[in-house]
């Protein structure tokens, strides 16, 4: 059996819950420059109970965003109860962002960086994309957003946003007027 399919004992829980609170601080703020030496520093454990838990820096930045796309699947189905579905579209981009804010690490994985092993956060993805997908048709079809708006648009729109807060990081653009120019315009009286 192997971590994933039996339980953790409890010491080997928290352990593994230190190594990822530490290692989600540090990848945050370093991006791929935080190195495992620097996670074990971080959360106070020895460099063998970190490769334990987490083979390499791939896998444990990994199990990060999977953990953060959980998150992200649970915002669009929070989001989806918002009865206009303008509003709907508009809180789950916003969120999406919010998340992203200030965390280099998930800002790479949500453009698409080819650093980590992104096929394995797949299921997750694929999850949250399912629920901003009937979100967007939803404001599509009630006639609040324009009409050829699609996931490929809201992913592309995302990434142009997250694009402006990691490379001018630390207030430097203004992400948020970003955001509102963009979501000017896809609503369906925006100009063609």
């Amino acid at each position: 059996m192997t971590e994933n399919t039996r339980p953790l004992r409890a010491d080997a829980r928290r352990n593994r819950e230190r190594i990822m609170t530490s290692a989600g601080e540090l990848f945050a703020r370093l991006g791929h420059r935080a190195q495992m030496e620097d996670i074990a520093a971080h959360c106070g454990l020895g460099m063998g109970t970190l490769y334990r838990h987490f083979p390499n820096k791939r896998a444990l930045l990994t199990a990060i965003v999977q953990e953060r796309f959980h998150g992200m699947a649970d915002l669009a189905r929070a989001t989806e109860e918002i009865d206009d579905p303008g509003e709907a579209l508009e809180a789950v981009l916003r969120g999406y962002l919010e998340a992203a804010n200030g965390d280099a690490g998930f800002q790479l994985a949500l453009m698409g960086s080819d650093g980590p092993q992104w096929e394995d956060v797949r299921p997750q993805k694929a999850e949250f994309a399912e629920a901003v997908g009937r979100i967007i048709d939803h404001a599509v079809s009630s006639g609040r957003v324009r009409e050829d708006f699609t996931f490929a648009d809201f992913a592309m729109l995302a990434n142009g946003v997250i694009a402006t807060m990691y490379f001018k990081p630390g207030g430097l653009a203004d992400w948020r007027r970003h955001l509102r120019i963009v979501l000017d315009g896809i609503r369906a009286d925006a100009p063609g």
